[in-house]
């Protein structure tokens, strides 16, 4: 079992360390901007993944957002998406980031944007530019490694299963009513016992960046695994929740985003915004969340957005957990940050059992947190990605 596990955390580690992992983030920002209450002084720190969500917080009035992230291709990527809003127009930005091709990419990006890149970004997209090249059924949202899964589900539907027509028709269904009707019939044919074997492989879940400790979280509450919980959350998503203005699942689904469709940052009056001055308030930073607090010029930081990381630091990496949050507790605690995080799991106690040391004395992370959890219960349900397992909202007690 223990060289399983360990083999387990190279292929992992193998995906994460040397890959683009998220071309698009998988966190409701929608959800956030409830749960932050932003108001025009707070500086944010979030976990930059894809981007699309420090791009969203900018745009919804932060003072300034750092996005941090110890894989420097995620941070390559937001500084293409900020490079690509200062120098292009509207619609070959859309282009670009909202079809996921771009005409004339390597001209375009030899002339425009290059020049425009920090310098490990612009050595990475000078090999990999080619993701945006103007291919009928590869765009940039099938690049990357969620990507690729994402490419391979659509093989997958298209040619075994043949469902793209219904798949299609579910996306422009017109009301609740009809998505669940339209539902019922995909959910039928798509769950064949070759998925349901491919969907409780380790691998598999790599390549969309869960780790093995979030699937088991998972195994514990579902009777069959994590299949149990993924059909239950597609349920919601494709028959429960409204699917004109999910751009999460639409674009992993056909390639692109539609400009109704689409995050905050691909809206036309928003990309203005941006280029007029809010894409200032988005720096990028290469390194783990405890070292850029430990780092940090001591600016307050307001509010932090930690996604579903913690799960991660469990087993063998807990001394990391600790670390961490002993980094939040000195840097951020007389400031009474708020923080956002989410769970594969249904339980986040592990965090809350956390020690810590607080003014020389002994402590667990969950005395000096007070949590929304009323805030955060009423909106859990409305999440659009609908993946995860909790969400919370904490304060940090000053």
């Amino acid at each position: 079992m223990a060289l399983l596990n360990w083999v387990r955390g190279r292929v992992f580690n193998l995906v994460h360390q040397n890959n683009l992992v998220y071309n698009t983030c998988w966190e409701d920002p929608r959800l956030d901007r409830v749960a932050l209450e932003l108001e025009p002084h707070h500086n944010v720190m979030v976990i930059t993944s894809a981007g699309c969500n420090a791009l969203d917080y900018a745009l919804a009035g932060a003072n300034h957002v750092y996005a941090v992230d110890m894989n420097p291709r995620q941070n390559a990527l937001l500084d293409l998406k900020k490079a690509a809003i200062r120098e292009l127009e509207y619609e070959d930005f859309f282009q670009m980031f909202g079809t996921g091709r771009l005409p004339n990419f390597q001209q375009v990006y030899e002339q425009k944007l290059r020049h425009a890149l920090p310098e490990w970004s612009q050595s990475y997209w000078n090999r990999k530019i080619r993701y945006f090249r103007p291919r009928k059924k590869r765009s940039f949202y099938f690049r990357g490694t969620s990507g690729s899964f994402a490419r391979m589900m659509n093989i997958y539907v298209d040619r075994v299963l043949r469902l793209r027509p219904l798949v299609l028709e579910l996306l422009d269904a017109a009301n609740i009513e009809e998505q669940k009707e339209i539902y019922e019939k995909v959910h039928k044919r798509l769950w064949t016992k070759s998925l349901k074997f491919a969907m409780s492989r380790d691998t598999t879940w790599s390549l969309v960046g869960v780790p093995r400790a979030q699937r088991e979280y998972l195994e514990q509450h579902y009777e069959n695994g994590i299949v149990d919980f993924v059909q239950e959350n597609m349920r919601a998503v494709f028959a429960e929740l409204p699917i004109q203005d999910n751009y999460f699942w639409r674009v992993y689904i056909t390639g692109e985003y539609t400009p109704k469709c689409c995050p905050e940052y691909l809206k036309p009056e928003n990309f203005q915004r941006l280029k007029d001055d809010v894409i200032h308030r988005v720096s990028t930073h290469t390194d783990s969340v405890e070292h850029f607090l430990r780092k940090h010029d001591g600016t307050a930081i307001h509010r932090l957005v930690l996604l579903d990381h913690m799960d991660w630091l469990t087993g063998s990496l807990h001394p990391y957990l600790v670390s961490e949050w002993q980094a939040i507790m000195d840097t951020t605690r007389e400031h009474g940050a708020r923080i956002l995080w989410r769970s594969g799991g249904m339980d986040t106690q592990f965090v809350n059992e956390v020690p810590v040391t607080v003014d020389g004395q002994k402590r667990e992370v969950g005395d000096m947190l007070q949590y929304h959890d009323e805030t955060a219960d009423s909106l859990h349900p409305k999440d659009r990605v609908h993946t995860y397992g909790a969400f919370r909202i904490a304060e940090l007690a000053a």
